[in-house]
């Protein structure tokens, strides 16, 4: 396939294997993806798909034994521990399924841990945007224990956005929370793309919440399987049980 140098994050011929003899498994088998800069995209498919895999080895989380992985056009693979780390702390934003927030510190603590670890000082008026955009100026001295799960998750998104990363990575981020909060992040999510030109990446398995996306690409046994632009959750469960009857 041809290789969109441009793309806010690509994966070229990734193979991930885990184990060896008896005990391998091969989680990702060839999988070359260009991801969109300013599109959200989600990555979908069946349990043990790859999915989270794939996304852990695009974000620089994860290793992979056989291919390259960039984020824009500087390439992830080989670099080594303190390079991986400072990318990922100036380059790559993290959304996860648990909120992964230090109880001890206040939503705007929070918020602003990543740049505070980088040494480096927030944009004000961007971080305004971002308060305002999450909606959550009235809940900013408040810890995590005081906060509702759709709270915290968005104040997760939050943190993920003020740095201006390159691209956020989004793994499951609404699976622990109910309908309206889900809502709540997905809608942030989504005008983080279409008003302020982010790039988001979301594994999720929920067809609701991927139609929120520009587009879907899906895998199957560790291989991309499909492609489908413009989702909306009908087109998206019928891809998915076209998966489940492959199987």
């Amino acid at each position: 396939m041809a290789i969109d140098e441009d793309a806010a994050a690509r994966a070229d011929d990734v193979w991930k294997v885990y184990g060896a003899g008896a005990t391998e498994v091969t989680a990702l088998s060839g999988v070359s993806v260009a991801l969109t800069r300013g599109q959200f995209t989600a990555v979908m498919g069946p349990s043990g798909s790859g999915k989270s895999t794939l996304m852990h080895c695009l974000a620089g989380l994860d290793t992979v034994t056989r291919g390259s992985v960039h984020i824009g056009r500087t390439q992830v693979t080989g670099r080594r521990d303190t390079a991986l780390t400072r990318l990922r702390r100036e380059r790559v934003g993290f959304v996860f399924q648990q909120f992964n927030l230090l109880p001890t510190l206040t939503a705007r603590e929070n918020i602003l841990l990543p740049l505070s670890i980088a040494g480096r000082r927030p944009d004000p008026a961007w971080l305004d945007t971002v308060v305002d955009a999450v909606g959550l100026r009235d809940r900013l001295g408040h810890r995590p224990s005081q906060l509702s799960g759709g709270q915290q998750q968005r104040v997760a998104c939050a943190r993920a956005l003020v740095p201006r990363p390159d691209v956020v990575f989004a793994d499951e981020p609404t699976g622990n929370l109910d309908s309206r909060s889900s809502a709540e992040v997905l809608g942030f999510l989504r005008r983080s793309v279409s008003e302020f030109g982010q790039t988001v990446v979301m594994v999720t398995h929920d067809p609701t919440a991927a139609a929120y996306a520009d587009r879907v690409v899906f895998l199957a046994d560790g291989t991309l399987v499909d492609d489908l632009p413009e989702p909306t959750a009908d087109t998206v469960l019928d891809r998915m049980r076209r998966l489940d009857t492959r199987r």
